[in-house]
This record gives C-alpha cells, sequence and structure tokens, in this order.
C-alpha cells in the first residue's frame, strides 16, 4: 500500500490524511467540487490534488469515503462511474455514519464497478493521538483495511459482514450524539423557562458528571448541521429492526434547531467559542416566536 484517496479531506478526512503522511503514505484528494476551506484543510495536511476521479480511482491503492452521511451514496457512484472508466483495481472503504443498509447498497454499487469494498465507521475524535479514534471494519476486505494500522490507524476488524462496522456506529453515536441533543434539548427550555441556575445548582449537587459533560455542549453547534443526517440514519436503524426511530427523529429536530442558528456558522479555526450560557441564550432567541 502506497497511495490513499481521502474523499473528502474535511474536518476529519484531513486529519486521517495527515496522519497517514506522517507515517509514510502518499495521500492524494480531488478538489474541484470542495470548498475553499477544505481546499485549505487539505494543503495544511500536505495532501495532494488530482485532476479527476478517474485519476483518483487508478493512482490510490485505497480510498477512504469520509463525508456527511446524505453525501455516502453519491460519493460511492461517483467512484463506480470511474472505476467502470478506468478498470483500475481498488478498495474502497465508506467510512460514514449510515445505517447498515445504507451501507450495503453503497457496497453492491462499488463491487458490481468492478471494486472491492469495505464497511467501516469511525468512533472518537480527528486522528491526532494514538489510541483516540478507531475505524471498526467488516467485510471480506476489511483485513485489507487492516494494513492501515502500519500507518498510524487503528482498525479493529470486528466481522466479515458488511453492515456490521456501521452498526456499532450507528448504536455508538446514538447514544453520544442523542444524548447531546437530550441534553441541548432541557438546557434551551430551562433557558426560556428562566430557572437555568437552579436546575445547574440541582445538577451540581446530583449530576455533577453530567453537569461536567453539559459545559461542552457550546463546541457542538458547528458540528450540527452534519450530524442532523447523522441522526436521520440511526433512527433508519432502529426501525430496521422494529425498535423506535423516535428518539433520533427528535435529535435530529433538535440539531436541525441549532444548525439554523447563528452558532453553527463558525468553524473548528475560529477563535472565541462561546460560553455555554452564551449558547444557550442565542438559542432561546431562535425558538421561533421568541
Amino acid at each position: 500500500m502506497k497511495t490513499v484517496g481521502i474523499l473528502s479531506p474535511g474536518d476529519m478526512g484531513h486529519t486521517v490524511g495527515e496522519r497517514l503522511r506522517s507515517h509514510g503514505l502518499r495521500v492524494i484528494a480531488h478538489l474541484k467540487d470542495r470548498s475553499a476551506r477544505t481546499r485549505g484543510l487539505a494543503e495544511k495536511a500536505g495532501i495532494e490534488e488530482v485532476s479527476s476521479y478517474e485519476a483518483l480511482v487508478e493512482e490510490a491503492d485505497v480510498v477512504l469515503c469520509i463525508l456527511v452521511p446524505a453525501e455516502a451514496a453519491a460519493a460511492g457512484q461517483t467512484v463506480a462511474d470511474a472505476l467502470r472508466s478506468t478498470g483500475a483495481d481498488l478498495l474502497y472503504a465508506d467510512c460514514n455514519a449510515v445505517a447498515p443498509q445504507t451501507t450495503i447498497e453503497i457496497g453492491e454499487t462499488i463491487t458490481s464497478a468492478g471494486g472491492r469494498f469495505a464497511d467501516a465507521s469511525i468512533i472518537g475524535p480527528p486522528p491526532r493521538r494514538e489510541g483516540a479514534t478507531r475505524f471498526y471494519a467488516s467485510g471480506v476486505h476489511a483485513g485489507e483495511l487492516a494494513k492501515l494500522e502500519v500507518y498510524g490507524l487503528a482498525v479493529p476488524v470486528i466481522s466479515d459482514r458488511i453492515g456490521d462496522a456501521s452498526a456499532i456506529k450507528m448504536c455508538y453515536a446514538g447514544l453520544t450524539k442523542g444524548l447531546t441533543a437530550l441534553c441541548t434539548n432541557l438546557l434551551v427550555a430551562a433557558e426560556a423557562l428562566g430557572i437555568r441556575d437552579a436546575l445547574f445548582d440541582e445538577y451540581d449537587l446530583s449530576q455533577a458528571a453530567m453537569l461536567q459533560r453539559m459545559q461542552g455542549l457550546a463546541g457542538m453547534p458547528p458540528k450540527s448541521r452534519r450530524w442532523v443526517g447523522e441522526m436521520e440514519e440511526i433512527a433508519a436503524t432502529m426501525a430496521s429492526v422494529g425498535m423506535s426511530p423516535k428518539f433520533h427523529e427528535g435529535a435530529a429536530d433538535i440539531y436541525r434547531f441549532v444548525g439554523d442558528s447563528t452558532l453553527a456558522d463558525r468553524t473548528p479555526e475560529d477563535p472565541d467559542e462561546p460560553t455555554l450560557e452564551e449558547m444557550l441564550r442565542v438559542l432561546v432567541g431562535s425558538i421561533p416566536g421568541k
């Protein structure tokens, strides 16, 4: 393995590319339709730009697709079209936060075009330090993806079944990001009701660990827009096994609400993150009718 393609080098993808580069791999991306910010992140990470998707699949040994959930299927189709036109030999890993049934469909798209496919899911922050992030992998080609462990990524292989890695992500993020949505909903309500300080005092007495977690909520709004689709994929996962999708449909509504506020326009590069109290005041002001 010499060259890895990243589709696309955004917040997570450029850090993955940077880590692989630091461990000796060439990392490439096609950036024609990407934002100026993504281009800047790719340049900062030392990711090389190639001229087309055809060039991407011909030059890469493996492509890691790391996008918002809504773009995952279209990205798979774009790569499949490039595989058909070039006849390239490629391992394609869908690393997106999508439901198992979505992953299975993407896998069929890639394999029907002659590619090899691995299901992958990322749990943890962008991989800047050892052991913080895991790329769970499944499918018959997951072992190939696990070769990236030599180049700085942790890639636990869990099964040879496509969909299993995605299922872990859905159940894990259903807790972590679902809980963040629940906390946001409750605290905005407390702010609107005028009892936020009294509630915090009670949390400090009886839910100190949870209150400490809530103090980090102000970093969530810049991620809220891309988390809408993730909650919808989790809801679809729940429905597929006969469980209620409504918890995570509600979480999607919360992230949609936050994403409509000015708080969501910040980027991780912006200084002066608002405090939790400032965030709550802005969100109360964003409630329809307020």
